[in-house]
């Protein structure tokens, strides 16, 4: 049975880390008769150019069809003039709007042989492990009105709407609490309570949904201000951190930064199970964004994409060995002191994007047949 995998390149250096990504799946392939079957389309200002949106229709609906998808970044200074609901970006957007892709998991991870690539001291972030859990379809970034108002005398207002309904703070909760208990069973939810309503009843639903579903673990409030820093300073306290789509944002980029470069860091965008198929919608990608200053250079780090793969193949096919696997096979490059420049230190081989994802993919081969 074919498993049908979408791929989304979009722009910068997302074609360049895709591209290593295609060759493991190809080796999952023929190593182990995975039957995925992938599928190629464009998307953000590779889109705009060839269709005049971010995203067509048409590749939506191969979204839709999809088994999972993997998406490489969007945007760059090129498409700067464009319209703003033309941008890039607003490909991803209607892809996590359309698909109800609610739950977004970005793991901060600290590779041994990386934990003197942070700009922290390595016993703050040395064996560091957690994980993030952001609310993605709803908040600021999709609430009306939003709106730029011409108040006259050459005065504006600009407008965005924070707006949260109880649905979705539940399941966004929920997520965060099923994880914890693969985990180390706490949860830390973060908002900004003391200003705004939003956040005060999101306290409300999540503290209602551990007392009355999940009183065998833990759970702490903390202001997400309060959290940014907490996350340097001592960032081992925490296990799942759950938030809501603006604080998410920024909360997960500090984080994505304790470990050393946003280059290393995967993330998942999950939507519900479906009651008939029992499968979910699923979206993967890096955290890192286009980084168009050195795109067609070959010098851009694919870690991040390849262990979007990882994420993919444990979360939509239930694949543990093999991602586990694959993830052992990133650790043994980096531990070989194998480095695209990004993350390069003295006494390290650098090499390029192509020449990483060929040593990931020659350990992973190895795994595999075994």
């Amino acid at each position: 049975m074919t498993t049908k995998l979408l791929l989304l390149p979009g722009d910068g250096i997302g074609p360049e880390t895709m591209a290593e990504v295609e060759k493991l799946v190809a080796l999952l392939n023929e190593a182990s008769d995975a039957g995925f079957e992938m599928e190629t389309a464009l998307v953000g200002g590779s889109a705009y150019d060839d269709c005049g949106k971010p995203v067509s229709d048409a590749t939506m609906d191969l979204a839709m069809q999809a088994d999972a998808i993997l998406f490489g970044a969007v945007g760059g200074a090129k498409w700067d003039g464009v319209a703003y609901e033309l941008r890039p970006e607003a490909g991803l957007l209607r892809l996590r709007k359309d698909m109800e892709l609610f739950a977004n998991l970005r793991p901060a991870i600290c590779y041994p042989a990386l934990a003197g690539s942070s700009s922290l001291k390595r016993e703050v972030i040395e064996g560091l492990d957690i994980l993030i859990v952001r609310e993605l379809t709803g908040g600021v970034y999709f609430g009306e009105p939003k709106e730029i108002i011409d108040l006259g005398n050459g005065q504006k207002r600009a407008v965005d709407t924070q707006v949260y309904e109880t649905y979705e703070i539940e399941r966004i909760a929920r997520a965060a609490f099923d994880l914890a208990r693969a985990r180390r069973g706490k949860v830390t939810s973060m908002e900004k309570r003391n200003v705004m309503k939003s956040g005060l009843y999101w306290t409300e639903v999540v503290t209602r949904i551990h007392r009355d579903e999940y009183a065998d673990m833990q759970l702490e409030h903390m202001l997400a201000d309060s959290g940014g820093m907490q996350l340097v300073r001592a960032p081992k306290q925490f296990d799942v951190i759950v938030t809501d789509n603006l604080f998410g944002d920024m909360l997960s980029d500090i984080a994505a930064m304790l470990t050393g470069s946003l280059g290393m860091l995967p993330s998942a965008s999950l939507g519900a199970v479906d009651a008939k198929t029992g499968k979910r919608r699923a979206l993967y990608e890096p955290v890192h964004g286009s980084a168009p200053d050195i795109a067609g250079q070959g010098i851009a780090n694919p870690l991040a994409m390849i262990a979007s793969l990882a994420m993919c193949l444990r979360y939509s096919f239930a694949m543990t060995a093999e991602a586990e696997a694959l993830e052992s096979a990133i650790a043994e490059g980096l531990d070989a002191g194998i480095r695209t420049v990004d993350i390069m230190r003295d006494g390290c081989r650098q090499v390029g994007t192509a020449g990483m994802g060929d040593a990931v993919r020659d350990s992973f081969r190895t795994k595999l047949t075994a």
